[in-house]
């Protein structure tokens, strides 16, 4: 096969977990003998037309400078550069099968291009991107849970405030046809895709409620390469309490509320590590190194794969405080592969991850005074962590994963 992925940017400007994802499949997709290829937006030179390689990928950087919120915006409905180098890849390539990551910043007429070529294509739902401009259903100017669209105008508000301007309704009622047209687009976009992948069936169930089309939709949850070795599990918890939080350091991830949670245990009782890029989003990552007031809180930075599972198999309980609804968390399936019980927020697709008093906790998002109260009774009853870290179930693998994608691609391609 001959297959082509469409990602909205990649490392190394960005790295995501929609980025590492299409490494991922690309280069399984080498590795059993098929051709593959990456075509993305990038914001430093490259060669492009010349395709660079990683790994035997065909990587094509189409170099586009830094573009701002509302550049990625309009990108949507015309950008010329990436027209054109769009077409001369799909020149260059012949995809048998074209497999899109994500559209964020990419002309929806790539999409029209494959139309007009008759080329076969599937799409995997990352997030909530094909109702939702910001993609994690967030409002910009109050950071609230959004339904979706209504009628056009909380998304003109939500452009308003991205854009540094009063979201007033007023001034949202001239951009809500443009949004409404947006989502019109997209909308056609997913009906003529041959599948869409959700990666938990809480997506699969929020995009049927939206209307897209059932019968194309199936659910194909993400696998993970846990290291071929894990150190070993002591049978009893640590004295203080060992507790992770590993991701995203943003606001929508929560991590405050377990800052806040831990500032009022007892000293002895617990320690905190927080794992996470703190360049990314350096203003809250100042706010929680200022919230931070329990002496055991330590933020040590972004940690590589190798730091990272040992971080994990060090760990007594792995937190994942989501204010958004997650469509999936890696995470959680990595602390389980090491052996680690989760505490997460009920929300999203996390209590399809974590089954409560199973293999881990659940409590309401946004709500430290709950996860206090849970992280207390961690620390004080040692055999109830260890009834969880029993109740842990293997997790599905990378190749399990792909295996099962493949399989999709076969299918699409009789």
């Amino acid at each position: 096969m001959r297959l082509l992925h469409l990602i909205h940017q990649y490392m190394p400007d960005k790295v995501g977990g929609t980025e590492l994802y299409t490494q991922t499949v690309a280069r399984f997709q080498i590795a059993q003998g098929d051709e593959a290829a990456i075509f993305t937006p990038s914001a430093a030179t490259s060669r492009f037309p010349e395709p660079d390689f990683e790994n035997g990928v065909r990587l094509y950087r189409v170099p586009v400078g830094q573009r701002s919120a509302n550049q990625l915006f309009s990108s949507n409905f015309r950008q010329s550069q990436l027209s054109q180098a769009w077409a001369a890849v799909l020149s260059r390539e012949q995809p048998d099968l074209v497999h899109i990551q994500h559209l964020m910043g990419l002309p929806f007429g790539l999409i029209k291009q494959l139309w007009t070529a008759q080329i076969p294509y599937l799409i995997t739902l990352h997030d909530y991107y094909y109702f939702c401009a910001n993609a994690q259903l967030l409002t910009n100017d109050h950071s609230q849970l959004c339904d979706g669209p209504q009628l056009g105008l909380n998304c003109g508000r939500c452009a308003l405030a991205r854009a540094g301007l009063p979201p007033l309704t007023p001034l949202a009622i001239p951009l809500a046809p443009l949004f409404v047209w947006r989502n019109r687009q997209l909308r056609q976009i997913a009906r003529r895709a041959r599948r869409l992948i959700a990666p938990t069936e809480f997506v699969r169930q929020f995009y049927l409620q939206a209307g897209f089309p059932p019968d194309k939709m199936l659910v194909i949850g993400h696998g993970i390469q846990p290291p071929d070795i894990l150190p070993p599990k002591p049978q009893t918890a640590a004295q203080p309490l060992h507790i992770v939080y590993a991701g995203g350091l943003a606001w929508q991830k929560g991590v405050h509320v377990l800052v806040t949670a831990v500032n009022q245990l007892p000293h002895d009782a617990v320690k905190l590590t927080i794992a996470g890029d703190p360049d990314a989003f350096p203003e809250y990552s100042r706010s929680l190194r200022q919230l931070a007031q329990h002496p055991q809180i330590h933020l040590p930075g972004k940690l590589d794969r190798s730091q990272l599972w040992a971080l994990l198999g060090e760990a007594d309980i792995v937190v994942v405080p989501s204010l958004w609804h997650e469509t999936a968390s890696l995470i959680i399936q990595e602390a389980f592969a090491a052996g680690t019980p989760v505490v997460a927020s009920r929300i999203g697709a996390l209590p399809e991850r974590v089954n409560d008093g199973v293999d881990g906790l659940l409590f309401p998002p946004g709500d430290d005074a709950a996860l206090q109260v849970i992280l207390a009774r961690l620390s004080a009853e040692p055999a109830l962590l260890a009834k969880l870290r029993q109740g842990i179930r293997p997790v599905r693998t990378v190749e399990e994963h792909l295996l099962t994608l493949t399989a999709v691609y076969q299918e699409l391609l009789k």
